[in-house]
């Protein structure tokens, strides 16, 4: 029931609760008073055999009257006591979670986010439980995120540095010999290292909106022809065969052309980099509810079930085993998710299981 008719019809019960002790009171007081008035009177009338009718009706009115008063004064002040004590539970039935999500929001407030309410009604104080035990778990898993992050960035720098540690060690004991192929090693590194903090930056500033994006309207083809051109002579070297399926009469979409190709470049990566010589890659459009759906499908190792939910967060990566120098940053996917949304689309992966290949999938809004 919603909170607006508990409050209402708790009104309305005290105001039934006041009537009912009043009328009981009124029931019980007045008769008894009316009765001893009634004595008195009787106790005076045998003096007053002889005086006028219309005097008895004026004492008898008053008597009345006074009854009548004394019943209302004792049970005004029952009924009123009872209404605030039926008063006083409603109210406190509804404070008491107010009172205990203001304690509850301190506590979160000082970290101590496994903290929840339990509430057991189906009213707007329920609903507000609710919302508030969901903005508590996730800030939960944001911290959660936070420090896994911190945790992950320390580890991917630590990886090339060491290795640039090692390199200048190596040199200073001698062990390494100073030629142009050792000073190119530790550039790599070095190049390594710089393209993960670059990485790091774009997402930064992705996930905080200022990235600014030109959009404009763009023919899908285009779009993704362009970025074939760039990639099918990898394709041809490892030896996988490409399919492009993007018909021209797909209407213009409103997207960043730079931001979209950076898109279909990860994923068209992606697929090359986790399927096997032989393999196929297919890259497909088609047009749907005011959307071109761009699709990139793989036969390569695919993703299990736990994966699917996870391939989008940052340095998550499918394969532990994989380093950043062979499994990329880890960051890429997440990126991608931030401009296609960025741009009104949506991003999402379906995949059979492992070893069963993969499918990405995008959308851009047309004109």
């Amino acid at each position: 029931m919603k909170l607006s008719y508990k409050l209402f019809l708790s009104y309305v019960f005290v105001v039934l609760v006041a009537l009912l002790v009043l009328a009981i009171a009124t029931a019980f007081v007045a008769p008894a008073n009316f009765a001893q008035q009634m004595t008195h009177m009787q106790g005076n009338g045998a003096g007053m055999m002889g005086q006028h009718i219309v005097e008895l009706e004026a004492e008898l009115q008053v008597g009345f009257q006074d009854a009548v008063n004394n019943a209302l004064i004792l049970a005004g002040i029952a009924a009123i006591l009872t209404a605030m004590g039926v008063s006083w539970f409603v109210s406190q039935r509804i404070i008491n979670p107010i009172r205990s999500l203001v304690v509850l929001s301190q506590r979160i407030a000082n970290g101590h986010y496994e903290q929840r309410l339990q509430l057991d009604t189906r009213d707007e104080l329920g609903e507000l439980v609710d919302s508030f035990n969901r903005m508590t778990q996730s800030l939960a898993n944001t911290e959660a995120m936070r420090v896994q992050l911190l945790g992950d960035v320390s580890h991917e720098l630590k990886t090339p540095l060491a290795s640039i540690k090692g390199y200048m060690e190596a040199l200073q004991d001698g062990v390494l010999p100073v030629t142009p192929e050792t000073f190119q090693l530790i550039h790599q590194e070095a190049d390594r290292l710089q393209r993960l903090v670059d990485d790091l930056q774009q997402l930064s500033r992705t996930e905080a909106g200022q990235v600014s994006m030109n959009i404009q309207t763009h023919k899908p083809d285009e779009i993704v022809q362009a970025v074939i051109e760039r990639m099918r002579p990898q394709f041809h070297e490892k030896g996988i065969q490409l399919h492009v399926d993007v018909p021209q009469t797909l209407p213009e979409v409103r997207a960043d052309r730079d931001r979209t190709a950076q898109v279909l470049t990860n994923l068209i990566g992606n697929a090359l980099q986790y399927t096997a010589s032989g393999g196929e890659v297919r890259v497909t459009a088609l047009s749907e509810h005011g959307f071109v759906r761009f699709s990139v499908t793989d036969t390569g190792c695919g993703l299990a079930a736990t994966d699917l939910d996870r391939v989008f967060q940052r340095f998550y990566r499918v394969d532990k085993s994989r380093s950043r120098a062979s499994g990329g940053s880890g960051i890429g996917l997440t990126l991608a998710k931030h401009l296609i949304e960025a741009q009104g689309g949506d991003i999402s992966v379906t995949s059979a299981g492992l070893g069963k290949g993969s499918q990405f999938t995008f959308t851009l809004p047309t004109v």
